[in-house]
């Protein structure tokens, strides 16, 4: 192997997962593993909320919650994935905060420093050194 193909074997980003209809947000495998959990960790009847609200460094900021399935709203966008072990679990958004983060990547990191979930958004025109906060 050449030290080229071996440099862009190192830089490729992480393989990303979508939703069963291909649609919703991308998530990483590191990031399908530890949702999966923490979705099993929650009890069968949990889906997690993902949105936007106004607040933040940069004017808007991200909010991941989990809420009973019974939280569902008629009009909130529902995506359903299977982590790489089998597990499954929903991921909810309402239409408004849809339009800001479609098409955004989800990773999760382990490091001591920047651990956690990272939101990679392709609508954002600025963030914010933490990461959970964005502008468009």
């Amino acid at each position: 192997m050449s030290s080229a193909e071996l440099s862009a074997d190192t830089l490729a980003p992480a393989p990303s997962h979508t939703s069963r209809d291909g649609k919703g947000i991308l998530i990483t495998e590191p990031a399908m593993k530890q949702l999966a959990r923490l979705c099993a960790d929650q009890g069968g009847d949990q889906v997690l909320r993902v949105g936007v609200r106004s607040g933040g460094c940069s004017g808007m900021s991200y909010t991941m919650d989990f809420v009973s399935s019974s939280e569902t709203l008629s009009d909130d966008e529902c995506y359903d994935y299977v982590a790489p072990d089998g597990a499954e679990f929903r991921v909810i958004c309402d239409p408004k905060s849809l339009l800001y983060i479609y098409g955004m990547q989800l990773d999760f990191s382990t490091a001591l420093i920047g651990g956690g979930f990272n939101f990679t958004n392709p609508n954002a025109t600025q963030t914010c050194g933490c990461g959970s906060s964005f502008a468009v």
